[in-house]
């Protein structure tokens, strides 16, 4: 089975419209502080763009009601949390959104946070990122894909392994050999600039993951 595609950090609707070309599964756009921040009303473009992918939306620090009413307006696919969530933060998100809801497990030095099994057990997905106490993602920073593999597949459930941290066409190979994640999450990997996404890498990433079956 191969690794399912997530081009994150969107900021132009042409950008979306040729994720989802190249066969893409998901499409997402950043409402958490960042340089690839969109509105609401952005995001709707965006997700307008790519119809027949799945619309992620990535949120911070936002309170959960605010996060569902985005989830309704833009009619999102997909919630991920990315600021430390916890596993009640899940379950209190849910009376308020019907879609599946990722929670993002930031890493350090290969260790994992302590309630990193809770979260696999509340979230539909677990999303696996570098820890960076000045950013919560698209830093661009690597995992340690072999110092980590161990963990990820001890802790691996019944909830999606999402893999991001440090994508780009020429390593997600390897990424998708050592750790089997069900999806890759590339945002910086395949950019000229923040939220401008490079079209020649966006495909060299696509065919790269195409070209790799997951062994489980």
């Amino acid at each position: 089975m191969l690794a399912r595609i997530k081009f994150c950090g969107m900021t132009r609707p042409f950008d979306a419209a040729f994720a989802a070309e190249l066969g893409a599964s998901y499409v997402g756009a950043i409402f958490a502080d960042s340089p690839r921040r969109v509105t609401p009303e952005a995001a709707r473009l965006l997700f307008e763009a790519s119809p027949g992918v799945a619309h992620v939306g990535v949120f911070g620090t936002n309170d959960l009601a605010g996060i569902s009413k985005i989830a309704e307006q833009v009619e999102l696919d997909v919630v991920q949390l990315h600021a430390d969530p916890t596993a009640d933060d899940v379950h209190a998100l849910r009376s308020g959104f019907g879609g599946d809801i990722w929670a993002a497990v930031r890493i350090k030095n290969g260790v994992f946070p302590p309630h990193t099994a809770e979260l696999i057990d509340a979230a539909e997905g677990i999303l696996l990122d570098a820890r960076d106490s000045g950013h919560l993602g698209g830093t661009g920073e690597q995992l340690p894909w072999h110092d980590i593999a161990g963990e990820v597949a001890r802790l691996r459930a019944g909830s999606l392994v999402i893999l991001a941290g440090g994508l780009r066409p020429g390593n997600v190979g390897e990424a998708i050999r050592v750790l089997a994640p069900d999806v890759v999450d590339v945002a910086s990997g395949v950019e000229e600039s923040d939220g401008v996404k490079d079209h020649e890498l966006m495909r060299d990433f696509a065919h790269a993951v195409s070209g790799l079956e997951r062994v489980v």
